[in-house]
């Protein structure tokens, strides 16, 4: 048992990293509330003074904010349908006793571990160009017109670049799931006479459904903020159909360089991140504590 010396000591030692962290988080939070009711442009530096709700009102108001808004949904959307789904058909594949199944996990799990700027890299120019990209080979080998995909489908080509690089962490975690289903009740499901889809629909699943929320809650958490793949393969466009809510505080902020309604426009992309993570927090509370 602590005694109250011990439990005061812990406090005092943990207290100059909390207060770093606290600091770390609290600085450039504050600013950026302080900037978003300022006007603020980089290329008018006269321009000052307090703008009280201005930069916000012309944020909401762009009609771009709502195409990010609706990009930033179907990006999230997009690769959680792609990973929870296909992650969890990978997973009963590696699970079952195959030759260099050892091998071919590695295979599966690795991409997780290519930096996003790499894996837009390889994808922009080694599979989805026109011109030299393997897709554009195939496409030339069976007779049909190479697909510029960053021109003619942005959006998409971004959701699978960024699948591609989730989906070994959803395998991962619905694998552990999977492997700690009993043996017997497989078994005994067997017996009973139930086939194969109904092992998976009545068994599985259902053992896996707090893996693959924890799955979506992590994911959803880390996709609200995607911003390296877009920057390096479509730079937002054309126009706005790749921008999401990320790469539009970048586009208005840095590339605008309008640094009040930049500013204004990452207080409202961390207030509906927030709104977002605690109704799945909820939603994964209820799930866990059933």
């Amino acid at each position: 048992m602590a005694t109250q010396q011990t439990r005061t000591l812990s406090r005092v030692m943990m207290a100059p990293a909390v207060i770093l962290l606290f600091v770390w988080m609290i600085v450039p939070l504050a600013m950026t509330l302080w900037f978003s009711f300022q006007n603020y442009n980089l290329l008018n530096p006269m321009m000052t003074g307090f703008a009280g709700w201005g930069n916000y009102l012309y944020v909401i108001g762009d009609p771009s904010f709502t195409q990010a808004l609706v990009n930033t949904l179907l990006l999230v959307g997009g690769v959680l349908l792609i990973t929870v789904v296909g992650g969890t058909f990978l997973a009963l594949l590696l699970d079952q006793p195959i030759w260099g199944q050892g091998i071919l996990r590695i295979l599966v799990i690795s991409p997780f571990f290519v930096m996003p700027p790499v894996a837009a890299l390889i994808w922009k120019n080694g599979f989805m160009h026109p011109g030299y990209g393997m897709l554009g080979h195939l496409w030339d080998f069976l007779g049909l017109q190479p697909v510029d995909w960053f021109n003619q489908y942005p959006l998409f080509s971004i959701i699978v670049i960024v699948a591609w690089q989730w989906l070994p962490f959803a395998t991962l975690i619905l694998l552990t799931a999977l492997q700690s289903l009993s043996e017997e009740q497989r078994e005994a499901a067997e017996m009973d006479g139930a086939n194969a889809l109904n092992r998976f629909w009545y068994i599985i699943l259902p053992h896996m459904a707090r893996a693959i929320t924890i799955v979506i809650l992590i994911q959803t958490i880390f996709l609200l903020g995607i911003f390296a793949e877009i920057r390096v393969t479509t730079g937002g466009g054309p126009g706005y159909a790749s921008t999401n809510l990320t790469f539009l505080v970048f586009r208005t902020g840095i590339l605008s360089n309008d640094i009040g309604a930049g500013s204004a426009g990452g207080v409202v992309a961390v207030i509906l991140a927030n709104i977002v993570a605690i109704f799945l927090m909820r939603a994964v509370g209820r799930n866990l504590d059933a």
